[in-house]
């Protein structure tokens, strides 16, 4: 004669679910309490122990949270670190640009300010159609034809403001004329618009600026520079 059961409790079976025992033990916040010798004997699967009590189980969850938490803190404490050391670097080239009795001695001590930090140098270009330094000013050199400079827009920024990575030859023949054996270059749009200039330091090694780096001094360079400038180059 076959065995039926209760219907009733197999119902009860087929209804108790993760989510039914979640809710019972939230409804239920003495549970654990009531239940504390259970507790203490309760046994969960352990992927290298084969099993340990719940007791270890939640501690060891806690550790693991509060090594989480402890690795969160370390890098927020670099990544505070690292932006200090940036702010106070900029700070300290704003100071040395601003002060400076000249054009070019302004764009020297940029030069130079790169190269303490072993780059090949830094250039700035100037889009001729949005600054006065036609003929007879004395920064024709600094004049770049917006035209000229469209295909290397498209090619290497796109739609973004900076770009990081190696130039092509005819690129670096309009961008960087005078400098040899360059491997990479960090590139930004000058200006709120992006339509000012650009700004290019370079570096011999291929591998020194490449996508995905920070941008986070380009920009505070980018938008800082135009005002300099403006110091001795007008507007169009």
């Amino acid at each position: 004669m076959k065995y039926v059961g209760d219907p009733q409790q197999e119902t009860s079976k087929l209804l108790l679910d993760d989510r039914a025992v979640s809710d019972f033990l939230l409804q239920n916040p003495d549970f654990f309490i009531r239940n504390a010798r259970q507790v203490e004997q309760m046994l969960v699967p352990h992927p290298v122990r084969g099993t340990v009590s719940l007791v270890e189980w939640q501690l060891a969850r806690q550790r693991n949270h509060i090594q989480q938490l402890e690795e969160e803190i370390t890098l927020l404490m670099e990544q505070a670190s690292a932006n200090q050391q940036l702010f106070d670097r900029l700070f300290a080239l704003q100071a040395q640009l601003a002060s400076a009795p000249s054009l070019p001695e302004m764009l020297n001590r940029l030069h130079r300010w790169a190269r303490e930090f072993g780059l090949a140098g830094a250039n700035i270009h100037l889009f001729s159609d949005k600054w006065n330094i036609g003929a007879p000013s004395d920064f024709t050199q600094l004049a770049l034809p917006r035209q000229a400079f469209e295909s290397v827009r498209i090619q290497r920024l796109g739609k973004q403001n900076h770009y990081l990575g190696s130039l092509n030859g005819p690129e670096l023949l309009l961008l960087l004329p005078q400098a040899k054996a360059i491997g990479s270059v960090a590139m930004s749009l000058l200006g709120e618009e992006a339509d000012l200039g650009v700004l290019i330091f370079s570096s011999r090694d291929s591998q020194h600026y490449q996508s995905g780096m920070g941008t986070v001094l380009l920009q505070h360079l980018a938008l800082m520079l135009p005002q300099l400038l403006s110091r001795w180059v007008e507007r169009a």
